[in-house]
């Protein structure tokens, strides 16, 4: 099993129906503020975040930083002396408009990999409903570079739960892809 059907079996194979009642949230909360990811070497990995990626970076205390692209939500990266490798379902995405950018930002991705320790590097392909690839960093960190609107997966909030694979079906309609 790959691909959608892998991702289909792991949450039961159908979507959430289109409309439901929600109950009111136990908790209050304001605001998905940030993430975590680690690192092994603190000067690397901000210079593989400024120079390779194009992320802006700040040094938040000794053993970490943050990083953002494009708008308020930021990860933070702290270094650890244990790190593990990141499964793929827990990638971070990083957008570009289309299917050409893509094969564009794998090509330097291909050729840069050496200098910036990248390893396990897939081939641009439709996939969940976008056309992407992933890659792991110097840290073990998964990355995927996929084609996307702007303002990431948000347009989806817009459409509403949907039915059947939704946005990992093959032919699910998009900005970005051409299929």
């Amino acid at each position: 099993m790959h691909g959608v059907e892998a991702l289909m079996a792991l949450v039961g194979g159908t979507a959430a129906p289109a409309q439901r009642d929600k109950p009111a949230p136990a908790l209050k909360l304001n605001f998905l503020s940030h993430g975590t990811l680690e690192s092994r070497d603190l000067a690397f990995s901000r210079r593989f975040y400024e120079e390779f990626l194009g992320l802006e970076v700040v040094q938040t205390s000794p053993i970490s930083l943050l990083i953002r692209l494009g708008g308020p939500n930021t990860i933070a990266v702290v270094y650890s002396k244990n790190v593990g490798e990141m499964n793929l379902l827990n990638h971070n995405g990083l957008d570009v408009r289309s299917q050409e950018e893509v094969d564009e930002v794998h090509r330097i991705v291909c050729a840069q990999a050496e200098q910036w320790r990248l390893k396990k590097i897939s081939k641009p392909h439709l996939q969940h409903g976008t056309y992407s690839f992933f890659f792991w960093d110097g840290d073990d960190n998964c990355w995927e570079i996929l084609t996307n609107p702007e303002g990431g997966y948000s347009w989806l909030f817009e459409l509403g739960d949907q039915q059947g694979k939704g946005h990992l079906d093959r032919s699910f309609k998009r900005q970005g892809v051409n299929t």
